[in-house]
C-alpha cells in the first residue's frame, strides 16, 4: 500500500496519484513524466500500477488500478486517456449496479514497450498492446493488438504494421 516514485520521475503540482487503501501499489519508473491533471487512482482489484522507464503521461488521463496495469518502457500516453482494467457485475436487474460489485478479472492491463496512445484512447481490461505499436486517437482498446501494429477505432482494428 505504497506509491515508489523513482526520484528521476517528474510529477506535475496538479497531478493526484492517491496511495491505495486496497492493499495495492504504484510504480512510477526512471524518467517517467506524469503531466498536469493526470489522476491515479486505486479502486476495483487488487492489481498494481506498474510504469516502466520514460513513461510519459499527458494531461487529463485517468489510471485506475483495477485488475492491475502494467507499462513498459518509453511508452507515450496522449491527453485525455483512460485506462481502466475493472468491469463492473450488471448481472441482477433487480439490484442496481453499484452494489453488485465488480465482475472477474479479464487479465488487467498490459502496455508493452514503445507504445504511443493518441489522445482520447480508451483501453479497457483484458487489453494487451504489443510492443511497439500505435494507437490512434479516439479508439477503444479492449483485446491484443499485435506487435508494432497501427491500430485504430471503436472497436480498435489494426490498419497496417510500422516499419
Amino acid at each position: 500500500m505504497a506509491n515508489f516514485i523513482d526520484a528521476t520521475a517528474k510529477i506535475s503540482a496538479f497531478a493526484i496519484i492517491d496511495v491505495s487503501t486496497r492493499g495495492t501499489d504504484t510504480h512510477i519508473g526512471a524518467h517517467s513524466v506524469i503531466d498536469d491533471f493526470v489522476k491515479i487512482k486505486h479502486v476495483g482489484g487488487h492489481g498494481d500500477i506498474k510504469l516502466g522507464q520514460h513513461v510519459y503521461i499527458n494531461s487529463g488521463t485517468v489510471i485506475y488500478s483495477g485488475n492491475g496495469i502494467d507499462i513498459g518502457n518509453n511508452v507515450l500516453i496522449g491527453p485525455n486517456c483512460s485506462l481502466v482494467p475493472v468491469n463492473h457485475n450488471v448481472k441482477e436487474k433487480n439490484i442496481p449496479i453499484r452494489l453488485q460489485g465488480f465482475a472477474p478479472s479479464k487479465g488487467g492491463i498490459l502496455i508493452e514497450n514503445d507504445v504511443w496512445l493518441g489522445a482520447g484512447v480508451v483501453v479497457l481490461d483484458g487489453a494487451k498492446i504489443g510492443e511497439g505499436s500505435v494507437i490512434g486517437a479516439n479508439s477503444l482498446v479492449s483485446g491484443d493488438i499485435p506487435p508494432f501494429s497501427i491500430a485504430v477505432g471503436n472497436p480498435c482494428k489494426v490498419v497496417s504494421k510500422r516499419g
